[in-house]
């Protein structure tokens, strides 16, 4: 399998002290490739703030709203994904803190919960986000993160 995954922080940002544990994520995301059988893929992870990610957000989905991550599929050559990945540090402190776990579990929800988008996962109807929340969870799980989106929020 030639999975390839890139994450990149920005420096500076006032919650770039998350700790994180980058070849645990990279372990989870090719996890996640596996069971859905993607075996050829460049992955780039964004680790942004709350400016940046409104003016990417602004920029490609015409929304000047904060958001926790954005993602796009690259792909070109049906043999080999290329993911982008954009998430949010600041809004992943808050959110871990207002739900009494760990910031680095949201940032991994957010990183699974954008490349689950990619590989076709929607959100959008109730029955939908439930299934995809349930898909998060389990890969969460398995990592030690535990049920990081089904703990107080509901699909």
């Amino acid at each position: 399998m030639s999975i390839t995954i890139q994450v990149s922080k920005i420096p500076g940002l006032p919650n770039a002290k998350i700790p994180l544990d980058v070849k645990r994520l990279r372990r989870l995301i090719r996890l996640a490739c596996g069971h859905f059988q993607i075996s050829a893929a460049v992955i780039g992870i964004e680790i942004v703030g709350d400016s940046e990610i409104r003016k990417i957000n602004r920029e490609y989905l015409k929304s000047s709203r904060t958001t926790d991550c954005i993602s796009f599929d690259l792909t070109e050559n049906k043999d080999r994904k290329l993911f982008q990945i954009i998430v949010n540090a600041e809004k992943a402190a808050r959110e871990a803190k207002k739900r009494g776990h760990s910031a680095e579990a949201e940032l991994a929800l957010y990183v699974l919960h954008g490349l689950l988008h990619n590989l076709g996962f929607d959100d959008k109807r109730q029955r939908d986000a439930r299934l995809m929340h349930e898909k998060e969870d389990y890969f969460l799980q398995r990592f030690g993160y535990g049920a990081v989106y089904n703990n107080g929020r509901k699909a």
